[in-house]
């Protein structure tokens, strides 16, 4: 076929009621302005179907992401890219990139980031869920405090192994802000029995303003704090976080001194944090 032949009306008008039937609103769009680059001889008839293909999959791959996004609960979104490492040097980018890869999700562990309120754990959690989107990965984010309202509910109406079943299903479970609500009463058994429905079956991110040594106080019960752990950190990568607030970046001047390294004061908090000696793959500061 020749370009001239391409460029006649009935086979460019043929070419979009053919675009319009495979619902292709990109390569519908472009058709006219590939075609006049074809009568000029600026690309070859194989560039021109790469074009049209190249532009149509892109536009479908943004609208996958967007409502997989949406459906995910990720509408605030954080990237890696927007994420300041120089602010919290106690990380290690390359580690964090590591994570990027989702092997984790393959090998259904956890990932746990622990640190001061502001610090950027909430940020990592979905950063993360983001590119699992992106990977094709199914994902859900949710709080500590909303899980458990939900599961409390389902409990009461008598579907709570419905609402498991619904957490289950997805490839990675993201759980934002442990610790700093309480926990209600019960809460700690209902998130206990999703966890292990969950454990070696799909992947999880926790956030956590507080150490591990402090779960018997978040949820109000040290044996069931006890028997998350050692479901949550069996296969875990563990991501301490140190550091000031970088949403209080331009106030530190009013913020309380942080203790050097090495203080009683340090230490003391350190040991607040410590988890048990349970397998994990904790990720320290370099």
């Amino acid at each position: 076929m020749t370009v001239h032949a391409l460029s006649a009306p009935s086979i460019v008008d043929r070419i979009k009621t053919t675009l319009v039937g495979l619902r292709m609103p990109r390569a519908l769009e472009i058709v006219d302005v590939i075609v006049r680059q074809l009568e000029r001889g600026e690309t070859t008839a194989l560039e021109a179907i790469d074009s049209l293909l190249i532009e149509e999959l892109t536009l479908r791959e943004t609208r996958r992401v967007k409502t997989a996004l949406v459906m995910a609960r990720l509408s605030t979104l954080k990237t890696l890219s927007g994420f300041d490492f120089s602010f919290q040097p106690s990380l290690d980018r390359g580690r964090i990139m590591a994570l990027a890869e989702l092997k984790f999700i393959d090998r259904s562990e956890a990932v746990h980031f622990v640190g001061p309120p502001g610090t950027g754990k909430s940020h990592l959690g979905v950063a993360l869920g983001v590119e699992a989107v992106k990977a094709g990965r199914s994902v859900h984010f949710i709080t500590l405090a909303d899980l458990i309202d939900a599961l409390a509910r389902a409990e009461r109406e008598g579907s709570l192994r419905q609402k498991i079943r619904f957490y289950g299903r997805f490839a990675l479970l993201i759980v934002d802000e442990i610790g700093y609500q309480p926990v209600v009463p019960g809460g700690g058994n209902l998130f206990f029995q999703l966890v292990n429905a969950r454990y070696e079956r799909g992947a999880m991110i926790l956030t956590s303003n507080r150490g591990f040594a402090e779960w018997g106080q978040v949820f109000g019960d040290p044996v069931i704090a006890t028997a998350l752990l050692d479901r949550l950190l069996h296969h875990a990568v563990v991501v301490h976080i140190e550091g000031a607030s970088y949403r209080m970046r331009q106030h530190a001047d009013l913020l309380p001194p942080v203790p050097p390294p090495g203080s009683q004061s340090d230490i003391q908090a350190k040991r607040r944090g410590r988890p048990p000696k349970v397998a994990a793959n904790t990720i320290q500061p370099a």
